[in-house]
């Protein structure tokens, strides 16, 4: 496996549309850096490293709206092991008119769009949920 953020919001996607409770990760600390962010967006219930094998992992529990859909409707990898996408501090905007976020990686961490735009720092975009 090349590209382990690629890999961890495949799994996340296809929990969430077999509707499962939790979704099981390989741990990276760029991975953990991605789900505080979405944990403080409100697009997952909680997350918890697990060190039971050999192997860590990340244990992720999906969250869903009172009619059972998921509350990612589209979560997708933008900057590539092939081609990079970065954008400046000025070039970062809202997503989807608000109802989106961006997560870039910066100099100051893994950060969503509204977060890097405060704080007027660019750099790699990751990926996009709304």
């Amino acid at each position: 496996m090349n590209d382990i953020i690629a890999d961890s919001i495949t799994r996340i996607r296809n929990a969430a549309m077999r509707r499962q409770d939790t979704a099981k990760l390989v741990y990276s600390k760029t991975v953990e850096s991605i789900l505080a962010v979405l944990k403080e967006k409100g697009y997952i219930e909680s997350y918890r490293a697990d060190d039971s094998d050999t192997k860590r992992f990340i244990d992720v529990t999906l969250k869903y709206d009172d009619q059972g859909r998921s509350v990612i409707t589209e979560i997708k990898r933008v900057s590539k092991p092939g081609r990079r996408i970065y954008r400046p501090a000025d070039k970062i905007k809202k997503f989807k008119n608000g109802f989106g976020t961006i997560i870039i990686t910066t100099s100051k961490g893994v950060l969503s769009n509204d977060e890097a735009h405060r704080q007027n720092v660019g750099g790699e975009v990751l990926c996009t949920v709304w």
